[in-house]
């Protein structure tokens, strides 16, 4: 399908070049009827743009407006004035259906990539595991990983706790400060909270929009207590640093920790809205 989109595009492009090409010079070789060619050479392109953005149905109608029009405008010439029908005629009743034929096809093949494309995306979205800005698994990974993780404990009674966090006042920062830097405390944070945990514990951006991220810990609530307070710690020294260098934004962390538990925790997503309630007690 790509491939005859692709095809059709080009050859509606192409096909585009050579009518032009062939009506400027067909304009211009009579000076006699230069001004005459550049009228109709005008309504050729306007009933093209029209069908371009409306639909072939609208440049079909305009078409045979046209022929009509032009018709009965030579057959006034022929019989009144006693003209000759020269090449003239049948020329423009020629063209103008063809640049709308060929702007449709032009048409018709970016509507099918654009869809393909958006199919693409959506596929894309829905399949993609990693966030694009940070490298961190997202929402999706999120959810396949906690419940293996769930299972495992249930089955060894090993000590699970997601511990997520979000940044103090993120909206105000967000409407005094660049997006550059936003984008720049965000990496830093990720980096910050990868650097503060184990290696078997794991690390996630569970949303973009007001960024939050989450962090599959396998420890008990006083062990995450002790993530929370490095955390904080290293926060607290880079916005340390960072202050005596430049006059600087200092972002401060709420967080948040809950201990799973099968039977008030059943599903990732309810784990979540557990942890993310405990952020509202981090003032």
């Amino acid at each position: 399908m790509r491939r005859n989109a692709s095809l059709l595009s080009d050859g509606g492009f192409l096909l585009l070049f050579i009518a032009c090409f062939i009506s400027i010079v067909f304009t211009s070789r009579d000076p006699n009827l230069y001004l005459q060619n550049i009228v109709l050479l005008n309504v050729a392109f306007l009933i093209a743009i029209i069908t371009y953005f409306t639909a072939i149905t609208a440049g079909l109608i305009l078409n045979i407006l046209f022929v009509f029009g032009y018709g009965t405008f030579t057959i006034y010439q022929t019989v009144v004035q006693g003209d000759v029908v020269t090449i003239q005629s049948y020329f423009w009743l020629i063209m103008t259906p063809v640049f709308t034929a060929i702007t449709w096809m032009f048409t018709q093949a970016s509507k099918l990539l654009q869809e393909e494309n958006d199919a693409l995306k959506k596929r894309n979205s829905s399949l993609a595991t990693m966030d694009e800005n940070t490298n961190l698994k997202n929402m999706l990974s999120f959810q396949k990983d906690a419940t293996v993780f769930m299972a495992l404990s249930d089955r060894y009674h090993i000590p699970l706790t997601l511990l997520v966090l979000n940044v103090k006042y993120w909206h105000e920062l967000r409407r005094m400060i660049g997006e550059e830097q936003l984008n720049a405390a965000v990496y830093n944070i990720s980096a910050i909270s990868q650097t503060s945990i184990r290696a078997n514990d794991s690390l996630y951006m569970l949303a973009q929009d007001n960024p939050m991220w989450g962090l599959l810990l396998f420890a008990d609530r006083d062990g995450a207590d002790i993530v929370m307070n490095r955390l904080r710690s290293r926060l607290a020294e880079i916005n340390e640093s960072e202050k005596s260098e430049r006059n600087r934004f200092e972002l401060n962390l709420k967080m948040g920790a809950y201990e799973y538990k099968a039977e008030e925790t059943p599903t990732p997503l309810e784990w979540i809205d557990r942890a993310r309630k405990e952020l509202e007690y981090d003032v």
